[in-house]
């Protein structure tokens, strides 16, 4: 999976790997988020189950965890769920 602006996950582990997540959006669109915003849960019905709009709480896909230059833990958006 190649994505452009993302940090590659080591093809030697399987640290950094597509996951389903409940992500915390506080503001604009993202498609990088710090872990401390993503909820990485079992299944995509369980994503979904989680989310909650009101809360600005919405199911993904997401890869990571990948370490940011600066440092940071961060998951990046493969894909919203519906």
């Amino acid at each position: 999976m190649k994505m452009r602006g993302m940090v590659p996950p080591d093809p030697e582990t399987d640290v950094s790997r597509a996951r389903y997540a409940v992500v915390y959006l506080p503001g604009c669109n993202r498609r990088r988020f710090p872990a401390s915003c993503v909820d990485v849960v079992e299944s995509a019905q369980k994503a979904v189950a989680a989310a909650d709009a009101t809360q600005r709480r919405f199911p993904a896909r997401v890869l990571g965890p990948s370490k940011s230059s600066e440092g940071q833990r961060m998951y990046y958006l493969v894909e919203w769920l519906k």
